[in-house]
């Protein structure tokens, strides 16, 4: 492979120009959506940043406090929301903020604020913080109601109602998966550009799997429909391979790896949780 002129290419499809082009699709649109994607990719490029440096930043621990989960608050926590919330603030196209870090709803004031509602949750997976494992930024994007006042109804919409959802894993590579409606995408962070490149166009999860993925440590909680089917995964009686059980404890990396390999990723409902636990 000739590297040196590979470094050289500009014809690279990047997430600006893809979400430039989708733009044009629409010629009524004014661009406030593609600057707001535009704000969240930057906050990505920033938590990746600060993720690939914890340690040495003293980033790594626990920053003393609890957030509405009751779940210890890490220190990158804190900062993954700080990010977040500035970019989305200062991109001028937001109205209300809802963060899994934070009890209350944030309301941009009136002077900065914009027609779109996001919901998020700054770093998932962050009890792996400490040792290395994939973790992400989960995020949804939905319109406002109506062209009043910001309100709690316009971020307690179905997901179906979403203009756009995604998310981006901080792993062994930073890949952001983003879908607008209208079929998924993934784009890689090159390093060397600061840029995200497509690289997963049009993902769809195979039809069939091998992997199934699930805390079998909460099983003697699950109900019987649930526990059946997970021994069915382990011990098939018709005469198929067994499935493979592969679970990192990530949301964002448990469901990318299902995305691209196949198979099933479950978190159900049981006896500690009954109404779920994902959020």
């Amino acid at each position: 492979m000739d590297h040196s002129a590979d470094a050289h290419r500009t014809d690279l499809m990047t997430i600006t120009r893809y979400v430039l082009n989708e733009q044009s699709k629409h010629p009524e649109s004014r661009g406030d959506f593609t600057i707001l994607l535009n704000h969240i990719v930057l906050g990505c490029k920033f938590v990746c940043s600060a993720v690939n440096k914890a340690g040495l930043a003293k980033l790594i621990g626990l920053a003393g406090e609890t957030n509405v989960q009751g779940e210890e608050q890490k220190k990158l926590d804190v900062l993954s929301n700080e990010v977040f919330v500035k970019a989305l603030v200062s991109s001028g196209r937001t109205c209300i903020l809802v963060s899994e870090e934070d009890e209350e709803a944030t309301f941009v004031e009136p002077s900065k604020r914009g027609k779109y509602a996001v919901v998020f949750d700054p770093l998932d997976g962050s009890s792996n913080i400490d040792c290395g494992v994939s973790i992400g930024t989960i995020f949804g994007i939905y319109m406002m109601k109506d062209d009043g006042e910001p309100k709690l109804e316009d971020v307690l919409q179905p997901g179906k109602n979403m203009v756009a959802a995604g998310y981006c894993m901080y792993g062994s590579s930073c890949n952001l998966v983003l879908s607008t409606g209208r079929g998924v995408n993934g784009f890689t962070l090159d390093p060397s550009l600061g840029e995200f490149i497509l690289t997963h166009p049009d993902i769809k999860v195979p039809k069939k799997g091998k992997i199934y993925s699930v805390n079998e440590g909460n099983a003697s909680n699950w109900d019987v429909a649930t526990a059946k089917f997970v021994e069915k995964c382990k011990f098939p009686k018709d005469g198929s391979p067994a499935k493979s059980l592969r679970y990192i404890g990530s949301m964002v990396a448990d469901v990318h790896r299902t995305l691209l390999y196949g198979g099933i990723f479950l978190y159900p409902a049981d006896k500690k949780s009954p109404n779920g636990k994902l959020r």
